[in-house]
């Protein structure tokens, strides 16, 4: 179907939907995989550029797996704690405020309204409306978008930022292992890019962005990363060799 055969209602669901929570946890769960092919595929290709011994590889491609992995969940797990935290103390705050500075929050809330094209007499009615059903909510939602409640989880985003990087990593780390010796840096390296094409068009598409340049983007890092790092293993392996 066209998309100019799309009613209102179905443009509007899937631009919704882009939006959503459970859109933005696959974003993140696509780009943890990402940066699990990406880093892991560097450290396998490095490895490769200074030795041929597969034991060698495979103990370093394990050590880059879990190493990753558990950084980047103990890295989102204190980076959303710290937004968590944030997001209460700006709730405690503002139920604060109402309680102190009641009419100067009302005023508030009229202004935003009336930021909004809205007349003055109709803002203000629409702010005691509001003020008067839960203004707490009302205001936690306008000023940061939260919803009462619903704050993020840091355990939640940790395991899933474990669990998308170490499916990412087992890419390079598979294709090194199962390629010949005197194939292994082309298999990697097509075997990563596969991917990377994969994961840059999930992004787009989930994301509302153009896939051409998504995919070109992650195409162009991940390679550079593969070749910067296997011709310094190169390097390295010949100067420890020599």
């Amino acid at each position: 179907m066209a998309k100019q055969d799309l009613s209102y209602e179905e443009l509007h669901g899937k631009a919704h939907a882009r939006g959503s929570d459970t859109l933005n946890k696959l974003r993140a769960g696509v780009l943890g995989a990402n940066d699990g092919i990406v880093s892991t595929a560097g450290v396998v290709m490095g490895v490769v550029g200074a030795t041929n011994n597969i034991k060698q590889i495979l103990i370093a491609a394990i050590a880059a797996v879990v190493a990753g992995a558990l950084s980047m969940a103990v890295g989102e797990y204190v980076s959303v704690s710290s937004q968590a935290d944030a997001e209460k103390s700006f709730v405690d705050r503002e139920k604060k405020f109402l309680k102190e500075y009641p009419d100067e929050e009302l005023d508030e809330l009229s202004s935003y309204y009336e930021d909004q094209g809205i007349s003055a007499k109709t803002a203000r009615t629409a702010a005691i409306e509001v003020t008067k059903t839960n203004a707490l909510k009302a205001h936690v939602k306008l000023e940061m978008g939260l919803d009462l409640n619903e704050y993020v989880k840091p355990w939640s985003a940790a395991i899933s930022s474990l669990i998308s990087f170490t499916i990412g990593s087992l890419v390079p780390v598979l294709a090194v292992i199962s390629a010949p010796a005197n194939m292994r840096p082309v298999v990697t390296i097509a075997a990563v890019l596969v991917a990377l094409f994969c994961t840059g068009y999930i992004s787009a598409a989930v994301g509302g962005a153009s896939k051409p340049r998504a995919i070109i983007r992650v195409i162009i890092g991940g390679l550079l990363a593969m070749v910067i790092t296997y011709f310094v293993g190169k390097l390295f392996g010949t100067a420890i060799a020599g």
